[in-house]
């Protein structure tokens, strides 16, 4: 039998599995999918929105090439990438899951990344939000703000890492397509550049928003969709006892390091998703503080198949490789996990609490303005909701509009 068969034979297998597992369980799978619709279009949607459609702004009008030739000196040694690359790396970290990947799959369409460079951007650029750490995980599920600087400083010193790494992902290799021009510093060419992209562009600002509006909203109803689809499937799995079964073994590879077995399915959860596998790991009892922030560090670094889904499906349009992502996401975890171990005493123990109050919430972490992340969670939650719907009436008066117009 030959690879691409029994390859055939699996997906058709898993398929015919799930859909049996909704058809025998679908109570709890309507309660799976409604949680996760829940997180969509109460957090996701309203929060990944502005940045999309300032993304697609910013790339239309020039201003991304515009800062990627300034850049361009730092991020080519460093990572070698383009100077644009600095923009879709701070994007990516502050808006979060998969911004990075929709901008390195949109340049790269622009023609302004060779695939190796693709894939050695988008390796690095997407990460978790600090409003998703700070607010979600650190306020929301343990409770101590504290921990969310351990947290943020260990993802993005990960990424950072990644980054460095993925220098080496294909070598010398020159691409015919090459795009680099000049490593120099010139803000002349910065200039030139930026009007020249406007007036190629062509767009007026009005159609340039709608159409941005459309192609973010897209890309989001597609994100919700993998969101739902994962949350069931990961409810599935521990009704018929997989979870249990694969516990078995991830809970044997956490005793080699000496960190508690009661975390396995935690861990194993946050593999699909990283919210409900936070959460779960801080709400697991009787195990160090200390084991859960590595825990939580390593999910939130992996990103969860769910994410994972939706980058591939986003870099599907193109021709970057999925590989050197995924891969890339194993060496974060590692990475992330590491430094929470590295960092735990001189940024959360010597800093924040006393030894004996490891699970209070120091006073120092209002003194320092984080709140306003959970002020911000929370505001979320309450009317991201009404954002939701809204964008999707806008987006929907937008598809009509350019329907009818053709």
């Amino acid at each position: 039998m030959t690879r691409s068969k029994l390859k055939t034979i699996l997906l058709a297998v898993s398929i015919s599995l799930v859909a049996f597992g909704l058809i025998f369980f679908p109570k709890e799978s309507l309660e799976a999918s409604r949680r996760g619709l829940e997180m969509w279009w109460g957090v996701v949607f309203p929060s990944l929105l502005p940045f999309f459609i300032v993304s697609e702004l910013l790339i239309g009008y020039g201003v991304v090439k515009f800062i990627g030739i300034l850049l361009e000196p730092l991020m080519r040694p460093l990572f070698k990438v383009p100077g644009i690359g600095g923009v879709v790396w701070a994007m990516g970290m502050a808006s979060g899951f998969p911004a990075g990947a929709k901008l390195t799959a949109r340049l790269r369409q622009e023609q302004q990344l060779t695939a190796i460079e693709a894939e050695r951007l988008v390796s690095f650029t997407n990460a978790s939000s600090p409003l998703f750490i700070f607010g979600a995980v650190s306020v929301g599920f343990f409770n101590n703000a504290n921990i969310g600087i351990l947290l943020a400083a260990s993802h993005y010193l990960g990424n950072f890492s990644v980054g460095l790494l993925m220098r080496f992902h294909g070598g010398d290799k020159v691409e015919k397509e090459s795009l680099r021009k000049s490593d120099h510093f010139s803000v002349k060419k910065a200039f030139q550049s930026l009007h020249q992209t406007r007036i190629k562009n062509g767009r007026p600002i009005g159609q340039m928003l709608g159409d941005a509006v459309t192609s973010s909203i897209h890309t989001l109803l597609m994100i919700g969709g993998f969101i739902i689809m994962f949350s069931v499937f990961n409810r599935l799995l521990y009704i018929v006892n997989i979870t249990d079964v694969v516990a078995v073994f991830v809970g044997y590879i956490l005793s080699l390091f000496h960190i508690s077995t009661e975390l396995a399915l935690p861990l194993i959860s946050g593999m699909f998703e990283i919210t409900m596998g936070s959460q779960l790991t801080s709400q697991t009892e009787d195990v160090e503080l200390l084991f859960k922030v590595i825990i939580t560090s390593f999910i939130l670094a992996f990103s969860g198949f769910s994410v994972q889904a939706q980058v591939a499906s986003i870099l599907a349009e193109t021709d970057i490789r999925f590989q050197p992502f995924f891969i890339a996401r194993i060496m974060q975890g590692i990475f992330s996990s590491t430094f929470v171990f590295l960092l735990w005493r001189p940024l959360y123990v010597n800093l924040y609490t006393m030894s004996d109050k490891q699970e209070a919430l120091p006073a120092l972490a209002n003194d320092q303005g984080l709140s306003w992340f959970s002020v911000y969670w929370d505001f979320l939650l309450q009317y991201g909701a009404l954002i939701t719907i809204t964008s999707l009436c806008l987006y929907i008066i937008f598809y009509i509009k350019a329907n009818f117009q053709q």
